[in-house]
Formats: C-alpha cells, sequence, structure tokens
C-alpha cells in the first residue's frame, strides 16, 4: 500500500501512465502535438536557391546558431515553420512588461481573475500575429529575397504568408500542449528543438576528436565533465527553496480549542523558473536578427564584437547576459509572488512569522527576503550561463556552439517542471483511488 505522503516512485509513475487514462491521453496529446511540429520544420518554403542560402549561413553560424537551435534547425532547413516558437515569445515579453506598466493590464492579470487572463492571452494572440508579419516580411525583404528564384514583391508577400501561418500553427500548438497535455507548450517547443540539435553536434565532435587526436580527447573530456557540474548546479537552483516558518495562532471551533500549529511559507530559489533564460537569450538575438537585416557593416561590427557569443569581446556579451538574466528574474519574481498579498492573507488566515508584526512588516520582511534570494538565484544562473560557453572557448571545441549553457539551462529547467506535473497527476491519480476505495 502506498503512503500518500510519499513522493511517487518511478515505478508508480510508468503505471499509472500505462493504466490511468487521463495521464496516458494527455502524454498522447503532447508526444503527437511535438511529432507533428518537427515533421513541419521540414516542409520547404518554395522559390528559394537552398544551395547558395546554406553556403551563405555556412559562415555566420554566430549570427544564426542561438536561432536556429530555438527553432530547432528550421533556419537552416528553411521550412514553413522557421520562425518557430519565437514570435510568441517576444509578444509574451510584451505584454508583460506592457502589464507592469499599464494599470488597465495590471488589473486584469491581478483582480480579474480566470477571465482576465483569458483576456490577456488573446491580447498576446494578436501581437503575436503583428509581430511574426514583421518578422517574416523583413526576414523574406531583407534576408531571403536574395535568395530567391524569382525576386519580388510576389515572393516576399508569399513567403511572410507561409512563415507567419507557420509560427501560428506552432503557438496553437504550444497552447494546446499547455490546456490538454502536459507541461508548458512553448518551453516543451523548445526544449525538442534543442534536442533535436544534439545528434548533430555530437557527429560533428566525433569527427573532430578522429582528426584531432589524443589532445581533442583530452579537451572534449573537460568539456562534458563542465557540462556535467553545469547541470548538477541547475538542479541544486532549480529545486532550492527557502522556508520562512509560521505560526497559526490558537482557535476555538465549538467547545474545542485548536493549539497553534507551525508550518512553513516555501520561497524558491528561483521562483522564475526556466523563463528568464529564455527571455534573456530571445532579447539578446534581435540585435543580431537586425545587424544581419539593415546589412550595415558598422552595425554588423559592433553586433558580432560586443553583442555576439564568439565575438572579440566576450566579456561585454557575457556582461549583457547577466544583466538580462538578473533583470527577468526580478520581473518574473514580482509577477509571482506578491508580498503585500501574501501578508494579507497570514492576517486573514490568523498566522504569523516568529518575530515579525503582522500587516506592512511582514510584507517588508518578505520583500527583502524574496529580493536576496532572486539575486542569488539569478547571479548563479547567470555564472552557469556563461561559464560553460567561456571553457568552450577557452579549449577551442566549436562543435557545441549555440548548443552552451542556455540550451542546458532549458532542457534541465523544463525537464524537471514536466516531471513535476506528470508526478502531480500520478498523486491526484493515488488520491483519487484512495476516495474510491
Amino acid at each position: 500500500m502506498i503512503s500518500r505522503d510519499k513522493a511517487p516512485t518511478a515505478q508508480e509513475t510508468f503505471m499509472q501512465m500505462a493504466q490511468a487514462a487521463g495521464l496516458r491521453g494527455r502524454l498522447l496529446v503532447t508526444v503527437g502535438i511535438l511529432i507533428l511540429v518537427r515533421l513541419g520544420i521540414f516542409l520547404p518554403v518554395p522559390g528559394i536557391d537552398r544551395t547558395r542560402f546554406h553556403d551563405a549561413i555556412s559562415g555566420n553560424n554566430s549570427i544564426f546558431g542561438l536561432l536556429d537551435i530555438f527553432s530547432g534547425r528550421g533556419l537552416s532547413t528553411l521550412g514553413v515553420f522557421a520562425l518557430g516558437i519565437l514570435p510568441f515569445i517576444n509578444a509574451s515579453i510584451i505584454i508583460q512588461l506592457l502589464t507592469a506598466a499599464i494599470p488597465s493590464l495590471e488589473n486584469l492579470q491581478k483582480n480579474e481573475g480566470e477571465a482576465g487572463r483569458r483576456k490577456i492571452s488573446q491580447i498576446t494572440r494578436y501581437v503575436t500575429v503583428g509581430w511574426a508579419i514583421v518578422q517574416s516580411v523583413a526576414f523574406s525583404a531583407l534576408f531571403l529575397q536574395q535568395f530567391a528564384l524569382n525576386p519580388g514583391p510576389i515572393f516576399v508577400a508569399e513567403t511572410a504568408i507561409a512563415l507567419t501561418a507557420g509560427s501560428m500553427f506552432v503557438m496553437w500548438a504550444s497552447e494546446l500542449i499547455t490546456e490538454r497535455g502536459i507541461g508548458n507548450g512553448a518551453s516543451l517547443l523548445i526544449f525538442v528543438n534543442i534536442v533535436a540539435s544534439l545528434p548533430k553536434s555530437l557527429g560533428d565532435t566525433i569527427d573532430l576528436v578522429q582528426v584531432g587526436g589524443r589532445e581533442i580527447i583530452g579537451r572534449v573530456i573537460v568539456l562534458v565533465l563542465v557540462f556535467l557540474a553545469t547541470i548538477i548546479g541547475i538542479v541544486f537552483v532549480q529545486e532550492g527553496i527557502r522556508r520562512i516558518p509560521i505560526i497559526s495562532a490558537r482557535r476555538q471551533v465549538g467547545r474545542r480549542v485548536l493549539a497553534e500549529q507551525r508550518s512553513y511559507l516555501p520561497l524558491r530559489l528561483n521562483s522564475g523558473g526556466v523563463m528568464p533564460i529564455i527571455f534573456a537569450a530571445a532579447i539578446l538575438s534581435l540585435p543580431l536578427l537586425i545587424a544581419n537585416f539593415t546589412k550595415n557593416p558598422e552595425i554588423a561590427n559592433i553586433v558580432n564584437t560586443y553583442l555576439s557569443p564568439g565575438g572579440s569581446a566576450p566579456w561585454a556579451y557575457a556582461l549583457v547576459y547577466l544583466t538580462s538574466i538578473i533583470f527577468f528574474s526580478y520581473f518574473y519574481s514580482s509577477l509571482i509572488v506578491n508580498p503585500v498579498d501574501v501578508a494579507q492573507n497570514l492576517k486573514k488566515m490568523g498566522s504569523s512569522i516568529p518575530g515579525i508584526r503582522p500587516g506592512k512588516a511582514t510584507s517588508e520582511y518578505i520583500e527583502r527576503v524574496i529580493n536576496r534570494l532572486t539575486f542569488l538565484g539569478a547571479i548563479f544562473l547567470g555564472f552557469v550561463a556563461i561559464i560553460p560557453t567561456a571553457v568552450e572557448s577557452a579549449l577551442g571545441v566549436p562543435t557545441f556552439k549555440g548548443l552552451g549553457a542556455t540550451s542546458l539551462l532549458i532542457l534541465v529547467g523544463v525537464a524537471i517542471d514536466t516531471a513535476k506535473q506528470v508526478q502531480t497527476y500520478v498523486i491526484s491519480q493515488r488520491y483519487e483511488g484512495m476516495v474510491k476505495q
């Protein structure tokens, strides 16, 4: 007999996957949609000389590397889903920034409940459509037209419509996974796209080892050890929790007097999860796109020098990357946990933090703790994201270029979040079984 207080074991989880119709259905929906989106990567955009296109991007891996990985090699294969989930992520960034600045949007999110969240989701979809049109038109007119078999306005319009439609389908698929599948749809799509890039990187590494000999083998082993240490660090950051003790006052229910109870308020070290990394990477990809679209030598030189992981000034890229991670960590922390609301809820329940007065003092204390936790988590995430890339450059192993710590953070973070959601479904099935008994 399984104890209700224990976390589900791997055996119980797999049994529930096989037996529970609800969990099995969600898994099948998730896997089916992910396969469908991957197939769409290889549907070609017509009217383009692909030989010239591949020759042109082969020397611009620093510009296309990160975007190509996030789109599951959709840019390099130039499929209908080339833009992938990126317009939706950029639209989400825009809406969340506007939510903090516009009171009406903030009211929708905080005070209107489920209806307000649906309204914000609808606004995000509209912004995604507009952003996808802008990206696809710019991509078609400023970059792809030079490789077109019949360049002109008709080519730009047809290609832009195809890319926009593909991006909208990917957005719909991500929302379908979130609603009817398991995990966050957008994060899972990026996860699958990164995993799809691993075979090529591993194959290139094996070829490099065969050519380079023992010296390269030693460097690759060191790089693998750094990646493993990075994964361990990511797990610690994702699972790190600060427990604030809480005391509930004595209460009288009828003739019974309930003694004071002790519990705790869990605050995560990294409350934003993997999203600060995704948003920071998406923001850093914008200058690379602008430089490539404008074809201005001065802009391209600045971007390739200071805002590219393979540039001549990697310290500038690391500084901007770290600052972006810290900003989005604080931003997400402010959206997820509101110290004033937490303090008010504690006061309504008759609970308090030992040594802290209820009300304003409690909210200020919780805010201080959250700010410290967020800063530590963001700094750690930043260093974890930067150090493996620096080690990769120092060792001279370029085969994992673009598939560095950012990808590891996303892979580990999404895997942990999805595994927790599966465990939640397993626990709910366990309780349903106990109720039936």
